[in-house]
This record gives structure tokens, sequence and C-alpha cells, in this order.
């Protein structure tokens, strides 16, 4: 296989990685999340700090880093030589393929700390997509399993 193409094909893989990431916005809402009721409670922001969402790591990066890895190895020597190199083309591509999809589906966060009107106080982890400040009045929406901050 020629350079060019294992290139395009590492560059191919990438982009199919970045695109597994699932959101953790406050703003998105999965399909499942939809027509469904929410138990709406207002607050006030006590604090905001910023965190990282790691990314993920579903295995995707793992085999389409390998498979990658074991084309372009391949093309080494002959023989025993390019089975050699498709093994350790197939390890290293692997690896870099796991740190890829974890690093392209890593997103910046916030952990917000509210004060409910109710006196309780929460934290709630989501994606840092819209800004929040100490003292403003917030809702906190929940249900399906999730709770997200939104003004």
């Amino acid at each position: 296989m020629k350079p060019y193409r294992v290139f395009a094909l590492a560059v191919a893989a990438a982009l199919a990685l970045a695109g597994c990431a699932g959101s953790q916005s406050g703003s998105a809402y999965s399909r499942s999340q939809t027509r469904g009721e929410m138990h709406v409670r207002m607050g006030v922001v006590e604090s905001v700090r910023t965190v990282t969402i790691e990314g993920t790591q579903s295995g995707a990066g793992v085999v389409a880093g390998a498979v990658v890895g074991g084309v372009a190895g391949s093309e080494i020597g002959h023989g025993k030589g390019s089975t050699v190199g498709s093994v350790l083309g197939a390890v290293l591509g692997g690896v870099a393929g796991q740190a890829i999809e974890e690093r392209t589906s890593k997103k910046d966060g916030l952990e917000i700390t509210v004060k409910l009107d109710s006196g309780q106080f929460i934290a709630v982890t989501q994606e840092a997509d819209e800004q929040f400040r100490a003292g403003e009045k917030v809702r906190v929406l929940s249900g399906s399993g999730v709770t997200r901050v939104s003004h």
C-alpha cells in the first residue's frame, strides 16, 4: 500500500473516532430523553469550577489503530519481515488509536455547585458550553438518570 493511502486511512480513522464522543452538554438531549418529564428545581449558583471530562475509551480507537498500523506495517520487508511488521504495526497502531480516541473525545467541563431554594446543596458536572457565575439564579432539571443546570 502506498504511503499516501496509509495516511488517508489514518486520517479517516481519526475522524471516525472523533464522531464517537458522546455529549455531556447541558443543552444536548439524547433521543431517549425527549418527551419525558423532567423534575425542575430552582436555585442559586454557589460556585463554578473548571474540570476536564475524560474522553471515551470504547475500543474503537484500538481497533481502527490496529487495522491502520497492521496495514502500514505489512509494507515493511517481505516474508517474515512483512509479518513482523504487520504485528508490530497493529500493536503500535492500537496503542496510538486508543490515545487518539481519548484525546479527541476529551471535553472541557464545569462542576456547578447550586444551593436549591429548599436549602439543599447539589453539584452537577456538565460540558462547559454555557457560562455560569456565582449568585446567578438557575434551573436544575432532573430526569431519566440525568441532571443538568441551565439558565
